[in-house]
């Protein structure tokens, strides 16, 4: 487990102002990964297996409060320092539908990141890609500089595979070369940015191209496939793709919703039949949606791929292609807040007196008062206690004098609840809503 010493004050810092501001840390994570300790060992050998060349599928099921985003994260990261790119998309209604899979490309190129290069990373990672054709077309030639010919012929065979499925990715990357070695740079960046998956891009470029329309939701997955190709042709071991909060196709139309459960279903099916080496497919979700009808039960083929047995949480099977987070109780809450505390403690300048006014029993007082605020629900309570916790750590570091007994334990105000919470404060769950 890493420790605060372990964590370089920068990336220190990067932690608690995500706290502070109640979202998710970037990186780091392992800092505050309590209970997900027993999933390292296969999440790592799953990540070495799809580095092989194979690919892998994880659902993960959780509780809303349950920690599913950070397990994304945290699975994330450990990603990214095994030299994989990642990336995120928020599954929703009406601006990336599960059952439209250009949006869903779109996004992994918009989110897509490595450990060298931050979202959007789609045209460093071709650049990357073209450099390294562009050294191997010039070694193999004999020259200190390959010509356009040449770096196209190996081009062509680099991405052979990707060819038989979907001529017009290399087709596309000829245009993008094309644009750069003219010195055009705004036909270039068209042509990138239709390669991307966005929209509206003008005419002309595409004619450079040889291309024609948008993509479309079968020719996403054929780019997906030639994403997956130029990833593993500049040395990254692969693509972490991350479906998050997938229970929202529930409140979809019916025929939508048929529609985004096939889909999902295909995408499983073809990840097994071996046509994208190189991908780790990762969908969360609560368990409304893994079991009630509106969800993965109501496509029956869908349902027996997900199917896991669920008994004694102490006995589930972390290789499961369903794993299930535990639920939030008070000991944990309690010793993710002191993990944070002392990665407070360890930028301050006397950490001794600062333990002392930041208690152990100050921390657990805090955590009890903000989960009976959120109506008992523990499993809720995380992003606002930490949040909460970081602004009472803030006042003990910078007012001197402050006494967290004397100014009392922070309350909640409805402005700065999540509607989940908002629901928990009012005794209510997500459940409770009728879809």
């Amino acid at each position: 487990m890493t420790g605060p010493a372990d964590i370089s004050p920068v990336r220190r810092r990067e932690i608690i102002d995500a706290l502070r501001r109640g979202t998710v840390p970037a990186g780091g994570l392992d800092a505050l990964a309590v209970g997900l300790e027993r999933f390292a060992p296969t999440v790592d050998a799953e990540l070495e297996a799809v580095a092989g060349g194979g690919a892998a599928f994880k659902a993960v099921r959780g509780e809303y409060g349950s920690g599913k985003t950070f397990f994304a994260r945290w699975l994330e990261q450990r990603a990214l320092s095994r030299g994989f790119a990642v990336a995120e998309v928020q599954i929703s209604e009406l601006e990336t539908p599960l059952h439209k899979l250009e949006t869903v490309y779109r996004r992994i190129t918009e989110s897509l990141r490595t450990a060298a290069f931050p979202p959007s990373g789609f045209r460093p990672v071709v650049d990357a890609w073209l450099f390294t054709v562009e050294e191997e077309a010039a070694a193999l030639a004999g020259m200190p500089e390959a010509s356009t010919e040449q770096i196209e012929s190996l081009l062509t065979e680099r991405l052979g595979k990707v060819a038989q499925a979907t001529p017009v990715f290399p087709l596309a990357l000829r245009g993008y070369l094309k644009g750069l070695a003219d010195g055009d740079q705004t036909t270039a960046e068209a042509v990138i940015a239709w390669m991307s998956g966005q929209p509206h891009v003008g005419a002309a470029a595409k004619r450079v191209a040889g291309v024609r329309g948008d993509i479309d939701h079968f020719l996403a997955m054929g780019f997906l496939q030639g994403l997956l190709a130029v990833l593993q042709g500049s040395r990254h071991a692969g693509l972490v793709v991350v479906l998050d909060e997938v229970e929202t196709l529930q409140r979809m139309r019916s025929d939508a919703r048929a529609k985004a459960l096939n889909a999902l279903r295909q995408w499983i099916d073809e990840l097994d039949a071996g046509r994208y080496p190189g991908l780790y497919l990762v969908i969360t979700g609560t368990p409304t949606f893994f079991d009630g009808r509106h969800g993965a039960a109501g496509l029956s083929p869908l349902a027996a791929r997900l199917a896991t047995d669920f008994g004694d949480p102490r006995f589930d099977n972390p290789r499961a292609p369903q794993i299930r987070l535990p639920g939030f109780d008070l000991d944990r809450l309690v010793e993710v807040g002191v993990r944070v505390r002392d990665l407070v403690a360890a930028g301050v300048a006397e950490p001794s007196a600062f333990h002392d006014r930041a208690s152990d029993a100050l921390v657990a007082r805090l955590a009890k008062s903000v989960a009976g605020q959120l109506g008992g629900q523990i499993g809720v309570a995380p992003r606002l206690f930490l949040r909460k916790l970081v602004d009472l750590l803030d006042r003990i570091e910078l007012i001197p004098g402050f006494t967290p007994d004397d100014a009392g334990l922070p309350q909640v105000d409805d402005r700065e609840l999540t509607d989940t919470e908002r629901l928990a404060a009012r005794g209510l769950t997500a459940d409770d809503i009728p879809l």
